[in-house]
């Protein structure tokens, strides 16, 4: 039986000091600037200093389309109807520990959030309930952590990480690749989305079982005014304020699925899970497969 973890990362970014943002090379074309970072783990080896790395990661080991924070207003998810979903138990070079989500995109890959990271990471897919070690649950370890050149942990820009598994997955039916979109074939306003994960389900509720929720993404001028460091070209503002539904605390890393699509991933929002809520996203950081050469 697991332990009970606590969930990872600070969750309110709303009322941050205005940092100055990152300047990004003159060589990376087609990237539109934006706006959490730890010490890369040392059995991992240190973070790669050039961008082509990454790039090549995201071009050539995850195509897009190839098969490849908790929930608030939402339910319980049929079991395993959501085969793509990892659930990460983190532990931080001062011994602590924390769980975020994430997601299989190809079978020796997950995706996840940059501020989800650790100096040891285990990851259990196939999992409905992760209080049980359920027969169907694949686990593993990240044999390697990659985050973002550009990520920067005091504004949240670039929150993404890409974990290399120790073990290749089996294909099963209750895991599987979820597909990544095409370079800057982006979700707009207005479409309804879903997000997975077994964080809170609220600031006193806690749970075990996988759960999901509808959410519709909303103009970035909801959270441009929200967030100091939104960034509509590289963010996702997602959740709408009437309805009372977002992801919250424990959800970070997982993704938002649109049309069967990745398009998102949970990044920060505010402390007490009002929405909107703010997502990395996915497809802004695709062109660099295409165009970021060694």
């Amino acid at each position: 039986m697991m332990k009970p973890i606590t969930p990872a990362g600070e969750w309110d970014r709303s009322r941050a000091p205005p940092p100055p943002p990152p300047r990004l090379p003159s060589s990376l074309r087609g990237y539109k600037s934006g706006r959490r970072e730890h010490p890369t783990a040392p059995d991992w080896g240190s973070l790669p200093k050039k961008m082509p790395l990454f790039l090549f990661l995201v071009a050539f080991l995850l195509p897009p389309g190839a098969g490849a924070g908790d929930i608030i207003g939402g339910r319980e998810a049929r079991p395993h109807s959501r085969p793509y979903m990892a659930y990460l138990q983190i532990r931080s070079p001062n011994g602590g520990s924390s769980a975020c989500g994430g997601f299989l995109v190809r079978e020796d890959f997950v995706l996840t959030a940059a501020h989800c990271w650790g100096s040891r990471i285990a990851v259990t897919l196939g999992a409905h309930d992760v209080g049980r070690r359920e027969r169907v649950q694949q686990r593993t370890t990240a044999r390697r952590a990659i985050r973002h050149p550009r990520y920067n942990p005091q504004t949240t820009a670039n929150d993404i990480m890409l974990l290399q598994l120790a073990d290749r997955m089996r294909r099963t039916r209750q895991v599987r690749p979820v597909p990544l979109p095409r370079a800057q074939a982006g979700v707009r306003p207005g479409a309804t989305c879903t997000v997975a994960g077994w964080g809170r389900l609220g600031l006193n509720r806690r749970t075990n079982k996988l759960h999901e929720v509808q959410l519709t993404v909303q103009n970035n001028s909801r959270c441009s005014r929200r967030f100091n460091f939104f960034n509509g070209q590289t963010q996702i503002c997602v959740g709408n304020p009437r309805a009372g539904k977002s992801a919250f605390l424990g959800d970070s890393g997982g993704p938002l699925v649109c049309n069967g699509v990745a398009q998102g991933i949970v990044s920060y929002g505010d402390r007490r899970g009002t929405p909107p809520a703010v997502f990395t996203r996915i497809s802004a950081f695709m062109p660099w497969g295409t165009t970021g050469q060694p």
